[in-house]
């Protein structure tokens, strides 16, 4: 099965077309009562599809619909399938419209006639954020700011840093400055006030606990222009399904001007799934920031 466990959840839908040819007559004997079965099996397939395709993740279906189409001896059978999951819903909707014309054909058949399936294709796929690529402009630069007293001081080595810079790297972000600085709240307001001048990104890793020595919210507060409460939701609630003490750190986004300022944990995995949790998708900020209308 593949590991989608840093994905996160989306609004997926999937439509799967199979066309069917009827021979000899045999469109005669397809009606309402043999549609209804072939829907039972269609939707029986798509639910259990992750039992059958070893790279299927279980999914909770909001819909299932089936249609049909019969020109002559040429039928269309549609399965749409929705839900909100962390991938594609291509091979559960294929599954559906394959058992629908298996079950057809085994309800139909007979000596002198028989059913052909002629063709199997997706015809509709959104899921995931590939759709939402083209909304993410391109030549951004960031800034990386590790605030830690003891990694300043040469004692721990920094990994949550480099974390951020590995994921900003695979959104094609250029990191133009990286800087391991202590936890002191006037160096931190210091280099946000100059770092935000000449880059789109300026990302703080560490000080946001409640120690007495986080003071990295403190420090930016005053700085931000606006605060974007729903990026700061996004990475505490992505946290918070993977570890309980998530809902303790103060995370913070907002901009200065027109950079975007973020302040992540400074664990490791707490820095790294900050980023999964948010990027790229967060990078659509820069179109709006741009002037750039929604779609």
């Amino acid at each position: 099965m593949t590991d989608t466990s840093n994905h996160i959840k989306t609004a997926c839908v999937s439509t799967a077309q199979i066309d069917i040819e009827l021979n000899n007559g045999l469109e005669s004997r397809y009606n309402k009562e043999v549609f209804a079965s072939v829907k039972v099996a269609a939707q029986l397939a798509v639910k259990n599809a992750f039992t059958l395709i070893p790279n299927v993740s279980p999914a909770f279906m909001d819909s299932i619909a089936i249609t049909d189409e019969i020109q002559g001896s040429h039928l269309q059978i549609q399965v749409t399938v929705k839900a909100i999951h962390k991938s594609n819903l291509d091979a559960e909707a294929m599954l559906g419209a394959s058992v629908a014309g298996i079950t057809l054909a085994d309800m139909l058949n007979a000596e002198e006639a028989s059913v052909n399936i002629n063709s199997l294709k997706v015809i509709k796929s959104k899921s995931g954020l590939k759709d939402f690529k083209r909304m993410y402009p391109s030549n951004l630069n960031a800034a990386v700011i590790v605030c830690s007293d003891t990694i300043s001081e040469g004692i721990k080595e920094d990994r949550a840093g480099k974390a951020i810079m590995e994921k900003l790297a695979e959104s094609s972000v250029d990191v133009s400055h990286y800087e391991v600085i202590p936890d002191e709240k006037e160096l931190i307001a210091e280099r946000a006030k100059t770092l935000s001048k000449t880059n789109n990104l300026l990302i703080y890793t560490g000080g946001t606990g409640l120690s007495f020595r986080d003071v990295t919210p403190e420090a930016l507060a005053p700085l931000l222009d606006r605060n974007i409460p729903g990026i700061e939701e996004a990475i505490r609630s992505y946290g918070q399904e993977r570890m309980p003490f998530a809902m303790l750190s103060r995370s913070v986004a907002g901009t200065i001007g027109n950079c975007l300022v973020l302040a992540l944990p400074g664990s490791t995995n707490g820095a790294r799934e900050s980023m999964e949790a948010i990027f790229p998708h967060v990078l659509h900020v820069f179109k709006i920031l741009r002037g750039q209308a929604h779609d």
